[in-house]
């Protein structure tokens, strides 16, 4: 199957932990390193966002990464990317005109205003998957939403134009329907991790020692949406504990970022400062004992459309205290692999983190639930499987649409 991956400002070959450089590009270059492993032909076509990059370039596994000219060859905040779709969907135009992929398959809504600009010429099936919803970040965010006005229009427009959306969690069902997506039309296929990679025996060698008799980890990218503001006010009342935030930029930025700034100050009003260390951008390569070193990993965002941090605390066999929110709900079984508790309540995290830290048993029987819970359910290789079926159904559909047509 030629498959075309459209994701125009998380470039698989990003750093991770940057304003705009997170899950979903983990998302695409996993999944796209799955399926060319499968013999797939595979081209992810993302944003030229510095001038030098080179037109191709492969990634493990066979898949290939195409940059497209699109608007200035610098980085740019994706929110301010939608005036170059047009441009970035003509140069699909003119690519799928000379190798017409099977499926195309656009990540985040204006890889699919792109992905459709270029594939409805050449009456190419288009699979969308939003990653996030314009309509839950305006609910939460309210006029600190810098999205363009037109994003929800053009959401609700693609999902009842593409010929299937590929939703990561049934909390995203609900709000497609409340768009009117029809539910038929939506398949759900979760994020993956990488359990080889994430798992229960990784090194605690090179991680930051131990300063009180409990560890807390957050991590993500450092912007409010994520919480870690509520997990400071909820460390107040949880003694004998500290909290890791990894994330953000590298360590000898953080004086320079707002959001560090922000959550240094809370934790000195919070009489906390002492039990708080940010430890901005993480090496890849040392998540996986970060989070082994970790009693417990909070994940208390205000809003997820999914998560991967809970998958990958999983997979290492740590138990996850999760905010009741988005993917968290399909991902952290409650009361087998962790707890959820409501968003935005402080006092809650703390009692439920005070509940856990002094229970080590149950804390050891959480991880091992949710490492085999990751095993059944969210492995790369099962995501690549329930993406595949997915691309199936799609080119069915369309080629009956054809012969009605």
């Amino acid at each position: 199957m030629r498959i075309a991956m459209v994701s125009e400002h998380a470039s698989p070959l990003a750093a991770l932990g940057g304003v705009d450089a997170g899950g979903q590009n983990v998302y695409v270059a996993r999944l796209s390193e799955e399926l060319a492993g499968r013999g797939h032909d595979v081209t992810v076509y993302t944003r030229r966002d510095l001038a030098d990059l080179p037109d191709r370039v492969p990634l493990p596994g066979g898949a290939v990464v195409e940059h497209v000219t699109a608007g200035p060859t610098e980085p740019v905040p994706k929110d301010e990317l939608f005036p170059y779709m047009p441009g970035f969907g003509a140069h699909l135009a003119r690519a799928w005109r000379r190798e017409r992929p099977d499926v195309a398959h656009a990540h985040f809504w204006m890889s699919g205003m792109a992905c459709l600009l270029g594939a409805q010429p050449h009456r190419i099936p288009v699979v969308q998957t939003f990653h996030a919803l314009g309509t839950v970040k305006r609910r939460h965010q309210g006029r600190r939403d810098t999205s363009p006005q037109e994003r929800i229009g053009i959401e609700r427009q693609l999902g009842r134009t593409c010929e299937r959306v590929l939703a990561t969690c049934t909390d995203e069902v609900r709000e497609l329907a409340g768009m009117g997506v029809p539910e038929r039309q939506v398949s759900v296929v979760p994020c993956g991790v990488d359990a080889e990679h994430f798992h229960p025996g990784a090194d605690t060698g090179a991680t930051p020692a131990r300063r009180q008799r409990h560890r807390l980890l957050a991590c993500g990218r450092l912007v409010p949406r994520k919480g870690y503001d509520q997990a400071i006010q909820a460390l107040a009342r949880v003694p004998d504990t500290e909290l890791l935030v990894a994330g953000g930029p590298p360590a000898g930025a953080l004086d320079a970022d707002p959001e560090a700034r922000r959550l240094t100050r809370l934790a000195r009003r919070a009489g906390v400062a002492d039990r708080v260390r940010l430890l901005g951008a993480v090496d890849p390569r040392d998540m996986p004992g970060l989070l082994r070193s970790a009693d417990l990993v909070l994940c208390t965002p205000v809003y997820e459309p999914f998560g991967i941090v809970p998958l990958e605390a999983m997979a290492c066999g740590v138990p996850v205290l999760a905010t009741d929110v988005g993917g968290h709900r399909d991902s952290v079984a409650d009361g087998a692999t962790g707890r959820l508790v409501p968003p935005q309540d402080p006092e809650a995290i703390a009692a439920a983190a005070r509940g856990l830290l002094a229970d080590e048993g149950l804390r050891r029987r959480y991880g091992t639930a949710g490492r085999a819970r990751v095993l059944a359910r969210y492995t790369w290789r099962r995501v690549a499987d329930g993406v595949e079926r997915v691309y199936r159904l799609t080119l069915a559909g369309h080629a009956l649409s054809k012969e009605v047509a």
